[in-house]
């Protein structure tokens, strides 16, 4: 049986040491990397909580370490051992080889490491964001070279390569302020008093726990209410309002929604607030030749 290296023509021994050697220079990257991913994480910890430091270039960096590492440690196995080193000399040189690496890095693998250094200079979002790429939407989780993880709010598991995010539309909830306001439509049948409706509609959105006041002192001094509901239009079966109603972040405002909905639809109800369906009148051909 070959040991490893012998196609370099070392003997038996000298295969053995430079492979005892080898597992050692890994090992140590192995524990070096260990060593610094837990002081750099304890440090963005720290600061993340102490002084809200956004933690996304170093958990980036974090997730680099490793390819970093074990490079610098190939990097010193193939320049301290002579006949490896002649051997990736050799290997470099050979124009065929090297246009297939140039050639493979400059698709794939490239284009999702250039992609993520990126996504971490410009910060179209960070780590912590409610973001929504495509159709996947959820909180972003971890940046690494190659790829995005997103926490979908199923809590699973999103990994979408770093080109793909950069080739497609990113709507982002928390790039300037993390406050949202939700529009929430209602329909109520023409008999209904619209006024009333507002005032439940207002009313049920300012007793949520969820709900804030967003108005500004000047808003507050021209009488606007906290919570602005409009006619937006007549529609086929019913007149359509919209409330404008803010929460503190996305995922508070959804609670919110499906809160309010319910509560309003039962004041509705209580009060005489129709919500309508539209009717529809089927006839019968052969109903309508028998008449």
């Amino acid at each position: 049986m070959k040991l490893p290296f012998e196609f370099l023509h070392f003997t038996e021994i000298e295969a053995l040491n430079v492979g005892a050697y080898v597992l050692g220079i890994f090992i140590i990257a192995f524990i070096l990397l260990k060593i610094l991913r837990a002081i750099l994480n304890k440090f963005i910890k720290s600061s993340s909580d102490e002084m809200r430091v956004d933690p996304t270039q170093y958990k980036f960096l974090s997730n680099a370490l490793g390819f970093i590492i074990y490079t610098i440690a190939l990097i010193i196995i193939f320049m301290s051992i002579d006949k490896l080193k002649e051997f990736g000399i050799a290997l470099f040189a050979s124009a065929g080889i090297l246009a297939a690496i140039i050639g493979f890095a400059s698709q794939a693998a490239f284009s999702n490491i250039v992609s993520g250094v990126f996504i971490v200079i410009f910060k179209p979002f960070r780590v912590g964001d409610i973001v929504k790429i495509g159709a996947s939407a959820g909180v972003v989780e971890d940046i690494t070279l190659r790829h995005t993880v997103i926490k979908d709010f199923e809590n699973k598991r999103l990994v979408i390569p770093n080109s793909a995010i950069s080739s497609d539309t990113i709507l982002n909830y928390n790039i300037v302020e993390d406050k949202v306001c939700n529009h929430i439509f209602y329909g109520i049948s023409y008999d209904s008093n619209i006024d009333l409706a507002i005032k439940i509609i207002q009313e049920e959105a300012m007793a949520h726990e969820h709900f804030i006041d967003y108005r500004s002192d000047d808003d507050i001094a021209k009488g606007i209410p906290s919570v602005i509901v409009r006619f937006l239009e007549y529609g086929e079966s019913s007149i359509n309002l919209r409330a404008q109603v803010w929460s503190e972040d996305p995922i508070k405002g959804f609670e919110l929604k499906c809160d309010i909905n319910k509560s309003i639809k039962e004041r509705f109800d209580r009060e005489g607030i129709e919500i309508p369906f539209p009717y529809r009148t089927i006839v019968y051909k052969e109903a309508k030749k028998e008449s």
